[in-house]
């Protein structure tokens, strides 16, 4: 469906030239990669995406030769990529993060705008789908009077052109069902003469072919511009990604997933896991009974026929213990520390740092004791939030222009804005507040900078 999209967007001019094999339409501007792939596009997506499900093509199902024939085999999960994307979403994105504007009335702004979107839970949300898929976007729109904020993942992103790694025009799908068909709605940001202008476009979706149509065909989209011009020269769209190289596409503007590098340690930790959940299937104890200790001398059943712990010897199974009882010894320590290497590997590539995770009573917990100490994730979460930072803030910008051009709101969009990161899980903030109003007491720092840092607003 990307590769379809970008013929249908090739086809209406968006972009220079016609899409590449891997769908990836060029554009005009310094380090624009015309015709270029991305590593978050076809195969490569499917795959993040499956694993993030927990659902491998051939490796979570696959089948075995049991000496007369294939039989179908599920593989059991640890379900880490979900895991690690979950853990990654609250490091980097939780409720203790606070965002604060120097100004009265644009805080007011912000936070009723936030507030009526559930900011929190949507932030938390993409951050998920951004370490998954390596990229996620938020889009606001006006709708009813009041801002809406959209949170696209990769999947929906379709970057028409980029300069530096920054995507400048691009293209948002959104995939619904209306009126007994599939419809793609995408929405165009591009730029005309130096200014944005966004085109809304709708696609009916006949299996793998798209057909335009007109937007007045789906009675949601009824009464939605065809073209509506910004009049700036600043996107109205936010891009976020994980802060690492995409070494699978270096010259993409499409984020890395956490795990994209992780591959073959999920691997290892899902048939680690399988294996240690197959050695109590398998090393389930038995009774094996010749057929003359199943009944008494009178011919009543001795043991219950449907209970699996028993099996019935054929007669002829010659001579030997009329009772004999198998019981095989269980190799859980050896399991448990193989589990456990396999999650340390897993942590150290996912850039969790050494011994994140502990494999206890049989299930994953995170260690967070170590966290505090542990200086690798430490500088981790400080990379990923530098891009976080600059995305957050370029938000609330957009959310303060468009209140003042839209909605006729007396705010200034060139208002400091000041993002505080919850580090606390990393950090001893105890120990920092107190070093903090020392540094008060000895007139080092300012009244009204500590009350910024440490006053909830």
């Amino acid at each position: 469906m990307r590769r379809e999209i970008y013929r249908c967007l090739a086809e209406l001019g968006y972009g220079r030239g016609s899409g590449s094999g891997d769908g990836i339409i060029g554009g005009t501007g310094t380090g624009t990669q015309a015709g270029a792939g991305t590593a978050a596009d076809g195969e490569l997506l499917s795959l993040w995406r499956s694993w993030y499900e927990g659902n491998v093509a051939r490796f979570h199902s696959y089948r075995v030769y049991n000496g007369q024939k294939r039989v179908l085999c599920r593989r059991a999960s640890l379900g880490m990529a979900k895991k690690i994307c979950e853990d990654w979403a609250n490091l980097l994105m939780n409720e203790r993060v606070r965002i604060a504007a120097e100004g009265d009335r644009e805080q007011k702004f912000l936070d009723r705008v936030l507030t009526e979107n559930r900011f929190p839970l949507l932030a938390n949300r993409m951050q998920e789908l951004k370490a998954a898929l390596g990229t996620a976007a938020c889009v606001p729109r006006v709708c009813g009077g009041r801002i809406v904020l959209d949170g696209i993942d990769a999947e929906g992103i379709f970057p028409l052109s980029w300069e530096n790694g920054e995507i400048t025009d691009c293209a948002f799908a959104v995939t619904r069902r209306e009126e007994g068909r599939n419809w793609v709605y995408v929405q165009v940001h591009h730029r005309v003469r130096g200014l944005y202008r966004i085109e809304n476009l709708l696609f009916a979706s006949d299996g793998d072919r798209l057909e335009p149509c007109p937007l007045d065909a789906l009675p949601s989209l009824r009464g939605l511009p065809e073209t509506l011009p910004t009049g700036r020269e600043e996107r109205q769209f936010v891009t976020d990604r994980m802060n690492t190289v995409n070494n699978l596409a270096p010259d993409s503007p499409m984020g890395l997933s956490v795990f994209a590098n992780a591959i073959d340690q999920l691997r290892g930790a899902d048939v680690a896991y399988d294996s240690y959940v197959n050695e109590f299937i398998l090393g389930k104890k038995r009774i094996m009974l010749k057929p003359e200790a199943t009944k008494d001398f009178d011919g009543a059943p001795l043991f219950d026929t449907d209970e699996l712990a028993f099996y019935i010897l054929p007669e002829d199974s010659g001579n030997g213990s009329v009772i004999r009882e198998i019981d095989m010894s269980l190799r859980t320590a050896e399991h448990h520390q193989g589990i456990q290497d396999m999650l340390n590997l897993l942590s150290v590539k996912c850039g969790l740092g050494e011994q994140y995770y502990r494999f206890e009573r049989g299930t994953v917990r995170t260690a967070t004791e170590v966290i505090s100490s542990n200086s690798s994730l430490y500088r981790s979460v400080c990379r990923h939030e530098l891009l976080l930072e600059a995305s957050l803030k370029e938000l609330m910008r957009i959310l303060l222009r468009m209140g003042c051009d839209w909605l006729g709101e007396s705010v200034n969009p060139e208002t400091p804005i000041r993002i505080d990161f919850d580090d606390s899980i990393l950090e001893d903030r105890s120990s920092e507040f107190d070093r903090d109003c020392r540094m008060l007491e000895l007139g080092v720092m300012e009244k009204e900078e500590f009350r910024k840092k440490w006053i909830v607003l």
